[in-house]
């Protein structure tokens, strides 16, 4: 779920506690923790209003000056559904960084690593990537995933969607350019070269 960097402050602090956002269709579910730049984000309840129905107590709790500044300020189209989003900042560590700085890879663990990489590499209609992938990170960490795309030869934005597999199955660690690979990456690694 992508926030607004502005909002970011305001979420951590629980002073804003609404999100509204337009889109053709549901993009959050109530009850789900949400991964974000800011870190992770519940949300609690999802509502479709229409744009006369936001309030100012709403606007306030999404950190606007009033209702007329949230609808001003909605993207999309128009007659797209309004969702109002009521959310918490979860201030526990991300399960995935955990995951990641686990350096130490059992027998268990690394068959476990090897099915999930090989059911990717089933899935993509391109084809395997999830070796070439990790070595490239590798050999070039905090390289723009752009520039790691093109010698790879791949799309950048199916690129980036893939790496952030990895980065689920704690392997990689994002940075602010590119990525490295994470301590439970570089052993799964190392197991694989030996």
């Amino acid at each position: 779920m992508l926030i607004e960097k502005e909002r970011h402050d305001g979420i951590r602090r629980g002073a804003i506690t609404v999100l509204f956002r337009r889109w053709r269709q549901r993009q959050a579910t109530a009850g789900n923790v949400y991964r974000t730049a800011l870190g992770q984000v519940a949300v609690d309840a999802v509502d479709v209003v229409t744009p006369e129905q936001i309030t100012d107590a709403d606007a306030a709790a999404a950190g606007y000056p009033s209702a007329a500044a949230v609808v001003g300020d909605l993207r999309g189209r128009p007659g797209d559904p309004v969702y109002r989003l009521r959310i918490r900042f979860v201030d526990e560590p991300d399960p995935r960084d955990e995951l990641a700085a686990s350096g130490e890879l059992t027998a268990a663990d690394l068959e476990d690593v090897e099915a999930r990489l090989a059911r990717l590499d089933r899935a993509s209609k391109t084809g395997p990537w999830t070796a070439a992938t990790l070595e490239i990170i590798s050999r070039r960490p905090a390289v723009r995933a752009g520039d790691l795309a093109e010698e790879l030869g791949r799309d950048a934005a199916q690129f980036k969607l893939d790496v952030r597999k990895l980065k689920n199955l704690g392997l990689t660690v994002s940075l602010g350019t590119g990525y490295r690979i994470s301590p439970r990456g570089a052993a799964y690694l190392a197991d694989r070269r030996r």
